[in-house]
């Protein structure tokens, strides 16, 4: 007799922490389509590992104050360039057809190209490259895969945890006395952890409509219960009083969030996808405070994507669009308008696209 086996697929990042979305929003989970395929083992049953290796490439150039692109700075040459490049490894233990335990460890090389953060008048580039961030966490299905095939739901708990060097620090040019270069840490949105320690929650969820088409949905949320990790977002030099008024002058540490909902269609060894997924770092926190540099944001993406499965591997592909992006207004936006008592919000370069692609081990 035949039994299920539930394969997950969670290409990346989330990782957590900061590499994740597009541009200067961050998050670290690009996720698959969960699915029930039929295997005639019984390893569900016994135990199994899965390994998965996957890899998140996006490069965001496009500055936008709300859903506003700014198209003068692409035009100008003003814009800021992130190349964001994630190798996510994770290890996860199938105990049986309902508990498992995942062991995600990200690697992370990132470079940043501006402008204004090299004096104004020459291009320079920031960069930086390590682990990220490592994730721990358990897994259960809602309901017993064996008396329920046609849909189920996986909640996940887990932590993440402050490995990843949130003070990674490079030399800025023309910034220093007389022109000098100045080392300080780099931009938030290249930083490799933010420093603190987080709370995982996840739930992903499937329904089949037939033999070929099912419904799926992902959902991701890090609580990042410390405000601020007390690093200078001065670029190595000396913050100004305006900063320091309205909370800028030090990173924070914020939450971040991942929803995914589409349809799948299967046929022969393929498995082809279309969805939404919408990525967000919030303005305000949970838990604790939300003051501190942050870029808030939100990113809703198409989704198509691709799982390919023979034997016991799985290689699948998935390349989110930005079809919205939204850089909100943060707390130290807020600050500065009652101080000054004029509007402020401050802006984020977001991409048009990222590349995720995993390939998924069963042994």
């Amino acid at each position: 007799m035949k039994k299920i086996y539930l394969l997950l697929f969670s290409v990346l990042v989330i990782a957590t922490g900061k590499s994740f979305a597009q541009g200067c929003v961050a998050i670290k989970s690009t996720g698959g389509v969960c699915e029930m395929l039929d295997h005639p083992d019984e390893t569900d049953e016994n135990g199994a590992w899965v390994f998965n290796s996957n890899v998140r490439y996006y490069k965001s150039y496009k500055h936008f104050i709300g859903r506003q692109e700014q198209t003068q700075r692409t035009i100008l040459g003003t814009n800021v360039i992130n190349h964001a490049f994630t190798q996510d490894l994770a290890l996860t233990r199938v105990f049986n057809s309902r508990w498992s335990f995942s062991f995600d460890i990200p690697l992370i090389s990132n470079t940043r190209s501006s402008l204004y953060e090299h004096g104004g008048n020459e291009r320079h580039t920031t960069s930086s490259f390590g682990i990220g961030d490592i994730r721990l966490t358990g897994y259960a299905w809602l309901l017993d895969p064996h008396k329920h095939m046609n849909g189920n739901v996986q909640f996940g708990l887990g932590v993440k945890l402050p490995t990843g060097d949130y003070k990674y620090t490079d030399y800025f040019y023309n910034t220093g006395p007389g022109g000098t270069k100045l080392l300080g840490p780099v931009d938030q949105s290249i930083q490799l952890g933010d420093g603190g320690t987080g709370i995982t929650t996840e739930i992903n969820a499937y329904y089949h409509l037939s033999k070929t088409f099912n419904l799926y949905g992902n959902f991701y949320y890090l609580i990042s219960p410390r405000e601020q990790n007390g690093v200078s977002s001065a670029r190595g030099g000396t913050p100004s009083a305006a900063n320091i008024a309205n909370g800028s002058d030090v990173m924070s540490v914020p939450d971040q969030m991942m929803i995914r909902a589409g349809v799948s269609y299967s046929v022969n060894k393929f498995i082809f996808s279309a969805g939404l997924r919408d990525e967000c770092l919030p303005t305000k926190d949970l838990i604790g405070g939300s003051n501190g540099f942050r870029r808030p944001g939100d990113i809703i993406s198409a989704e198509p994507g691709i799982v390919y499965s023979f034997k016991k591997v799985s290689i699948n592909a998935f390349v989110p669009i930005a079809l919205i992006r939204d850089r909100m207004q943060s707390v130290p936006d807020k600050i500065k308008t009652n101080l000054t008592g004029v509007y402020a919000q401050g802006d984020a370069a977001f991409a048009d696209y990222a590349v995720n692609i995993g390939v998924s081990f069963k042994f």
